[in-house]
Order: structure tokens, then sequence, then C-alpha cells
């Protein structure tokens, strides 16, 4: 079944309060996705990320890259990162994204996932370097992966599959009242790109 012809509807906001999540399907052909994803695979700077976690410094084996419009330094889990400069395919992505949200970003973080024992624990975006209650736009590429949410109060979950080559965006309350997260999965053996688009803010 070709899931680039199945519409989602995209006005329809996946969370039931406190938020919103609109999910678009595939926006990309198979073979613009296939296309982006070789090439994000392949020409995309990528560093085993680092954390700090109880005092102690964590490398992962999940790779990420930041990049933006400037050398932004961006700060989470206690570590600070640089930006390097737009590649011409991310602001080809950054443009489709924009167009489809009708927001603006200013930058992007990547992740590489090797396989589905790769994941992310519950957590929210929401550092201060941040746009507070702008969008962020998520790009998937690769394998689909199951995305959830749980709303920091009720504990109520949320979730459903990221497909390649599919864009979900979040925005308002969100990351204020929602953790998300994606889950480890031994089912999964092969790669997924996913890339967040986001609006950096220096005071």
């Amino acid at each position: 079944m070709n899931m680039f012809n199945v519409e989602f509807n995209s006005k329809k906001n996946l969370l039931p309060k406190d938020g919103m999540v609109n999910y678009f399907g595939r926006v990309f052909s198979e073979e613009e996705a296939n296309r982006y994803y070789e090439n994000l695979l392949n020409k995309i700077d990528w560093k085993n990320d680092e954390a700090i976690i109880y005092g102690k410094k964590i490398i992962t084996k999940r790779k990420v890259a930041w990049y933006g419009d400037k050398e932004f330094e961006y700060t989470y889990s206690k570590i600070t990162k640089k930006a390097s400069l737009w590649t011409p395919e991310l602001l080809e992505l950054k443009r489709t994204v924009e167009e489809k949200s009708s927001e603006t970003f200013n930058s992007c973080l990547l992740n590489l996932y090797h396989s589905g024992e790769e994941g992310m624990a519950w957590h929210s975006d929401a550092e201060k370097d941040l746009k507070k209650n702008g969008a962020i736009a998520s790009i998937s590429f690769g394998a689909a992966r199951k995305f959830a949410f749980k709303h920091k109060q009720t504990k109520e979950t949320i979730s459903l599959n990221l497909e390649h080559g599919s864009l979900l965006i979040m925005k308002g309350t969100t990351q204020t009242h929602w953790l998300h997260r994606l889950p480890p999965t031994t089912k999964v053996n092969t790669p997924r790109v996913n890339l967040t688009f986001r609006t950096i803010v220096k005071k």
C-alpha cells in the first residue's frame, strides 16, 4: 500500500487538551524520501550525543547534529553544542516544513537512531534557548517508529507511528504540559533519521 496516497487530517489536534500536535503523514514521495534519507545518512556531520546525568558524562550510541542560520549555541542535558551552517538539502527541507506549517524556523536538531534499540526517554523540549510555545516541526526518514506523548499531570498517553517521509508539528503549550519519547523496540533493525526544526531565541 502506498502510504503517500493516504490523506491525513493535518488540522486535527492529536492532543485532547493543553497543547497542539498535528500529523501530516507522508509529505514526500517514496523517491524523495529515499533521496533525502541517503543524503542525510552520508553527508551530515554526525557525532555521538553527550549528556550529563547525575554528574557523569554519558556518550550515547545515538548520533546527533545541529544546524542553523548561524553558529547558535544550544544547551540541553547540560551539554552546549554549536550549530553548523545549513546544507542545501536541509534548506530544502526547511522550506518544505515552513510552507506546510506556516511557521518559520532558524535551526534544526538531527538525530540518527541506528536501530530500534536506540530511543529517547520521556522529555519535553523546553530549554530556555527555545522560543516559548514555539512550533517544533519533526520530519522522519527511514524506519517507521512509534512516538508517544504523556501528560505531565494526568499521565494520559497517546501514541502514533511516524512514517518514512512524514511530518509532525508540535506547538502551543505542548512542551509545557506534555512529555514525549521514542520508545526502544526490538522489532526495528534499520536506521531512522529525525529532524526537528526549531526557533532559537537569544536573550
